[in-house]
């Protein structure tokens, strides 16, 4: 039952970090911040892709291998840009400062969201 209820909550926080993005962008008539929720797509592609170019049936199955690092950066990169566009697009005066803070309080409650998922529902694998 405690799993049902963390589930329930997480969706809450992820809800409301949607919201806040989406409330940055309608509440100052200005599109721009929208463009984070894109990062939040694309973030855990990279991780999900080169995942499946590397094998597990390596000689040395300790090392992560070259495309899981590449996947690693690339998610590294998303993520950096989910939080420093909106600075950006403040900084340029595309947006106002409350739309950048709106925009970036969500993002620290999808990304938070998405990590305290993988954290406990992560697939622990047998160790033999």
């Amino acid at each position: 039952m405690a799993g049902l209820r963390s589930i329930i909550a997480l969706a809450f926080v992820l809800a409301i970090g949607f919201l806040l993005v989406i409330l940055s962008c309608a509440l100052y008539s200005n599109w721009w911040p929208l463009l984070v929720v894109a990062t939040y797509i694309l973030a855990p592609l990279p991780n999900a892709l080169c995942g499946r170019c590397a094998g597990d049936d390596d000689i040395m199955s300790d090392y992560n291998s070259g495309p899981i690092d590449a996947g690693h950066f690339i998610t590294g990169m998303f993520i950096v840009t989910g939080f420093c566009l909106p600075f950006v697009l403040a900084h340029a005066e595309v947006i106002t400062a409350p739309a950048m803070v709106m925009s970036i309080i969500g993002g620290i409650l999808v990304y938070g969201t998405i990590i305290t998922y993988t954290h406990f529902f992560a697939d622990q694998g047998e160790d033999f």
